[in-house]
């Protein structure tokens, strides 16, 4: 059966009650718990660090998927899996020694991801998708929750399917940005296998149901 995992983004969670959302996520049938970091250089804005990451992985039962939106991430990787990322995702445009990053996050005992903003094109990443056990497709551009999904990801999901079957590489694809009720069915459809949800779930009447209808 073909992949369908919910990634709940907890840059949509409210800051002030954050273990009475993450012990929700955990009663959930959530599969990872995503953390978007942010430095304020790479995007415009700034997000969570070390302390919270600690806090987080104290209370999450989840698989715990971070995303570095930040610039010169190889000095802070290692920091991040000792903080508990299973997985550490880090952007193409950010890396100037990507293949070195992505074996880097691996060698310490954690999963790898290469993200692609939204205009930067599937075939860029040809020399490294079989180093990489996740690629992480922007549906916005990034730095903010809540913003209006790019159509033209579709395209690239199919695109990058078809790289990822060409080169019989094992890369999940993930979907983050502007992932809702109406869009999560057709991006399972054509080929993605985990969905970040920020602003669906955490701004719904009853987060665990929406989550639990994303995932179907």
């Amino acid at each position: 059966m073909k992949t369908r995992l919910i990634a709940p983004s907890l840059l949509s969670a409210d800051f002030g009650n954050l273990q009475r959302d993450i012990e929700m996520l955990n009663r959930s049938v959530a599969d990872w718990l995503h953390i978007d970091v942010m430095d304020g250089r790479f995007v415009p804005n700034i997000s969570f660090g070390f302390p919270v990451m600690k806090t987080v992985k104290e209370h999450s039962q989840k698989f715990i998927d971070v995303h570095l939106m930040i610039v010169e991430p190889e000095k802070y990787v290692e920091e991040f899996i000792n903080s508990g990322a299973d997985l550490v995702s880090v952007h193409y445009e950010a890396c100037t020694h990507l293949h070195r990053t992505v074996h880097l996050i691996k060698s310490k005992g954690a999963k790898a991801g290469v993200v692609l903003n939204p205009s930067t094109p599937i075939s860029f990443l040809e020399d490294i998708i079989t180093d990489a056990d996740l690629i992480l497709l922007m549906s916005v551009n990034p730095g903010f929750g809540g913003q209006k999904f790019i159509e033209n990801t579709y395209k690239k999901i199919g695109q990058l399917r078809d790289l990822i079957a060409k080169t019989h590489s094992q890369a999940l694809i993930e979907v983050d940005g502007g992932v809702n009720m109406e869009n999560a069915g057709k991006l399972f459809d054509v080929g993605a296998d985990v969905l970040v949800a920020g602003n669906a779930v955490f701004s719904s009447e009853s987060p665990e149901e929406t989550i639990r209808h994303l995932k179907a």
